[in-house]
């Protein structure tokens, strides 16, 4: 039956066969290794999990945390990364290679990583707005000078700000008063649509610009990106960190980020806020 079959006609067969293009590859393990430490610092290292743990008994968090790291986090990263590795294949085409029965999996995967990426790339909106505001010679967010202030509005700057303060009820600071009045123009009620921030939404756009040429010639191109924006955040909380010990209170903060309660270790609300975390 073999020596029947036409070699030609094997020939148009494999000739007919769509190519499939082939994936792109890092360029070497340091940017690999670059990409994942980027991945691991993120915008929850500088105020959520600092506020948590402040909120949820500092140490009687740090404890727990660091246990669930150790028992979920990591392993769940490392299988991640082998399957990846592994099967050479994206979050949903990876588990139609090892179950298919599983690929549901890769599409909720999928999902959370779209929503993800929308609020951070918001919230990098949000940073480039404050950081255009910035170059003007007066910061906004400093005084009480400007069209979306308040009669309650305090300025720090100023002196005897403290009695200000206190002599109000309802007063608020300009930093408060800038994000509340003139970043966001909060509505009255969620029945108040309001009107759409056109300087916010620019800078939407201009960070899935960003976002988008940072990506688009794969992980080849990207692995160049990962040198300056997994490097980045290291430093920043390395200087954040020199900068609050430097503080008054720093010895008191470290020993109550260190120490923990045992009363709150029991706290049901605590665990809960580890499983979110990690």
């Amino acid at each position: 039956i073999l020596k029947n079959i036409d070699p030609n006609k094997k020939s148009m067969q494999r000739d007919t066969q769509p190519e499939v293009e082939e994936r792109g590859h890092w360029g070497n393990k340091v940017e690999f290794l670059l990409a994942v430490a980027g991945n691991v610092v993120g915008l929850g290292n500088v105020w959520r999990f600092p506020y948590l743990c402040y909120k949820n008994g500092g140490g009687a968090f740090l404890v727990p945390y660091l246990v669930f790291v150790v028992t979920c986090g990591v392993p769940v990263f490392l299988l991640e990364t082998t399957i990846g590795q592994f099967t050479q294949e994206g979050g949903i085409t990876c588990w139609r290679k090892l179950c298919p029965l599983a690929e549901g999996i890769g599409f909720g995967g999928q999902l959370i990583i779209f929503y993800s990426c929308m609020t951070y790339i918001i919230i990098l909106s949000w940073a480039l707005l404050y950081l255009v505001f910035s170059f003007s010679s007066q910061l906004p967010w400093a005084s009480c000078n400007n069209d979306w202030n308040t009669e309650g509005c305090v300025d720090f700057s100023t002196k005897n700000n403290t009695v200000h303060w206190t002599n109000q009820t309802n007063s608020t600071s300009a930093a408060t008063e800038f994000w509340e009045r003139r970043v966001l123009m909060i509505s009255g009620g969620i029945e108040e649509i309001g009107s759409i921030q056109w300087e916010v939404l620019l800078c939407l756009i201009a960070m899935w610009i960003v976002c988008y040429f940072c990506i688009w010639k794969g992980v080849r191109s990207t692995g160049k990106v990962v040198y300056v924006t997994a490097t980045f955040p290291y430093v920043m909380l390395l200087i954040l960190l020199i900068r609050g010990l430097s503080l008054p209170g720093a010895f008191e903060g470290i020993m109550f980020y260190l120490l923990p309660e045992p009363s709150r270790l029991i706290d049901p609300q605590v665990r809960a806020q580890i499983s979110n975390s990690v």
